[in-house]
């Protein structure tokens, strides 16, 4: 799966984005916030990608912010909201709003955000209420990753350990600095995962 594109800004508009890498150009759906951030076309520009697959469909949803993908995953998670739906939701919303909202329990305003109704709104607060962080400092943002950090994480991840265990992993890993080619790097975080 793609997990990450770094490449050239070929075009924009509120809800797709296309980046050329390695000669490629991929169309990936974002949202209002992250089509905010974007460089001008023409600018390199590095996007968190989660891939949605369906049995007449590939499609790349694309972030600038590690946290925003994340509240992504987990808004497809509620019943009644595909993809498509929570796109809509992030666009409605600052993400650290929203999560807020989610933790207290505000139904009235999540229900502001166009396409959610009372329901949806309310399984939204149901669902999510305890799996997201804490909103203001004591979440930490994730790391940016550099490109062999990205590979080892996402090879990490196809082999089906659990993210934030690899995450941590990784960090530990780099922080002791000897790892640096993307096999060295892989071994030690594997070498940590299995103790």
């Amino acid at each position: 799966m793609i997990a990450h594109l770094r490449g050239k800004l070929l075009t924009k508009h509120p809800n797709q984005a296309v980046v050329e890498t390695a000669g490629v150009g991929y169309d990936v759906t974002i949202s209002v916030p992250t089509f905010s951030d974007l460089p001008a076309v023409g600018a390199e520009v590095a996007l968190h990608i989660h891939t949605h697959v369906r049995e007449d469909l590939i499609a790349l949803y694309g972030f600038l912010r590690p946290s925003e993908k994340l509240l992504f995953e987990k808004l497809i998670t509620v019943s009644g909201i595909g993809p498509k739906l929570a796109i809509t939701i992030l666009s409605g919303m600052a993400a650290d709003e929203m999560v807020g909202a989610i933790r207290g329990n505000d139904v009235a305003r999540l229900t502001r955000i166009p396409g959610i109704g009372k329901k949806t709104a309310e399984r939204m607060v149901l669902e999510l209420r305890d799996k997201l962080p804490e909103a203001g400092p004591a979440a930490p943002a994730a790391p940016s990753l550099n490109a062999t950090e990205e590979d080892v994480l996402s090879a990490l991840l196809n082999l089906g350990y659990q993210r934030a265990a690899a995450e941590k992993a990784l960090a530990d890993v780099v922080k002791g600095g000897v790892a640096k080619s993307f096999d060295q790097m892989f071994r030690a975080v594997l070498g940590r995962l299995s103790k």
